[in-house]
C-alpha cells in the first residue's frame, strides 16, 4: 500500500492493536509514546518506535518532518474520569494543548488525515439511549470535556489548513488479542477487575451501585472488542472527508452480566461486594453504531460479551502481571 500511518499512543492498550492490524495490511507504522502509560513491549517490532511526550513540540515536529506520514491515529490521552476531577490542569494540558502540538507538526508535514480516539464521555449525561451522533454534546467531567475541545480544534484545522479528521467515539474497548491486552495501573476497567479475582489477585469485585432503574439494578455499559475498535480506524483512512462515528454495541451489558459470565468462562466464583453508588454514574451508558455501519460497512466481528471476556481471559492468563512483569 506504501502510505505511512503515524500512531501516537502506539504502546497503550488500543493503540499496540491498531499498529499490529496496520502492520499486516501492509502500511509503514511509525509509532510515537512517551511509555507513561503505555508499554514498550506491546510495540509491535516491526513498527518504528519513538520516544516522546507531544507537551516537546520540536521532538514530535522533528518525527513528523522526517517521516511525512500520510495518515495519523491520535491514541494519545489520559482517560480515567476520576482523575481528571482531581487534575483538571493535567487533562487539558495532556488532551488538549499537546494535542496541539501534534495537529501543528501534522500541517507542517503536509498528512491528509488524523482519525482521533474521542469518547462518548463528549455527551455527558444521555438524553437518550443509544447514543447518536446528533445528541448534544454536554461534557459532566474535564476528560470528556478535554475530548470535545480537541474535537473542535480538528474542525478549525480542517476549516483552515484542510487537515482532514474522523472523531471516533466509544465508550469500553475490551477484550484481546494473542499476544496484545490490557495492562493498566491502577486498573478502573471492570472486566480486567473481574478476571483478577479469577486469578487470585483481588479477593473480590465491587459492584458500585445495585438500586439503579435497569434490569437487575446495576449500571449498564457498551462493552466493544478491541479488534473491532481497531478496524474501524482502519476503515475510517478511506474516507475523503471529515466525519464523526458512535461505536457501540446497541445494547449493552449489566455489572453483574459481565460478573456472571465471567464466572462461566473462568469455572471461578468470583465473590462481588456491593458497594455506594459512584457520584456521577449514569444508569445506561450505550453508543449507536448505525452511522458507520450504513457509510463505512463497519460490522463487529466479536459482538457477543462472551467471546469478548474469553479473549481477555486467554490474554489474561498468559500474562498475570501484564507486560514487562510476565
Amino acid at each position: 500500500m506504501g502510505e505511512t500511518v503515524l500512531v501516537v499512543g502506539g504502546a497503550g492498550y488500543i493503540g499496540s492493536v491498531a499498529v499490529s492490524m496496520l502492520l499486516d495490511r501492509g502500511y509503514e507504522v511509525v509509532v510515537f509514546d512517551s511509555l507513561q502509560r503505555g508499554h514498550r513491549e506491546a510495540v509491535d517490532p516491526r513498527a518504528l518506535f519513538f520516544h516522546g511526550d507531544l507537551m516537546d513540540s520540536s521532538r514530535i515536529g522533528e518525527v513528523c518532518r522526517h517521516y511525512r506520514p500520510d495518515v495519523a491515529m491520535h491514541f494519545s490521552a489520559y482517560a480515567l474520569v476520576g482523575e481528571s476531577m482531581r487534575h483538571p490542569s493535567m487533562y487539558f494540558r495532556n488532551n488538549f494543548s499537546a494535542g496541539l502540538n501534534l495537529l501543528d507538526a501534522l500541517v507542517e508535514a503536509g498528512t491528509r488525515m488524523i482519525i482521533f480516539s474521542s469518547t462518548c464521555a463528549t455527551f455527558g449525561i444521555p438524553e437518550r439511549i443509544p447514543i447518536r451522533e446528533d445528541h448534544p454534546q454536554a461534557p459532566t467531567n474535564p476528560y470528556g470535556e478535554s475530548k470535545l475541545m480537541f474535537e473542535k480544534a480538528l474542525m478549525w484545522y480542517d476549516r483552515i489548513h484542510g487537515l482532514r479528521h474522523v472523531n471516533l467515539r466509544y465508550f469500553n474497548a475490551a477484550g484481546a488479542t494473542e499476544t496484545l491486552g490490557e495492562d493498566h495501573d491502577p486498573e478502573t476497567h471492570l472486566i480486567p477487575n473481574v478476571l483478577k479475582v479469577a486469578l487470585g489477585q483481588k479477593e473480590y469485585v465491587s459492584i458500585y451501585g445495585t438500586d439503579y432503574p435497569t434490569p437487575d439494578g446495576t449500571c449498564i455499559r457498551d462493552y466493544i472488542h478491541i479488534r473491532d475498535l481497531c478496524e474501524a480506524h482502519l476503515l475510517a483512512m478511506s474516507l475523503d472527508e471529515s466525519r464523526s462515528y458512535n461505536l457501540g454495541n446497541g445494547e449493552g451489558y449489566s455489572v453483574l452480566e459481565v460478573i456472571e459470565t465471567a464466572r462461566k468462562i473462568t469455572g471461578h466464583a468470583i465473590p462481588a461486594r456491593s458497594e455506594a453508588r459512584r457520584p456521577g454514574d449514569p444508569p445506561v451508558l450505550v453508543g449507536s453504531s448505525e452511522k458507520i455501519k450504513a457509510e463505512l460497512g463497519w460490522k463487529p466481528q466479536f459482538p457477543e460479551l462472551s467471546t469478548i471476556i474469553e479473549t481477555a481471559w486467554q490474554w489474561h492468563k498468559t500474562h498475570p502481571n501484564g507486560y514487562s512483569r510476565t
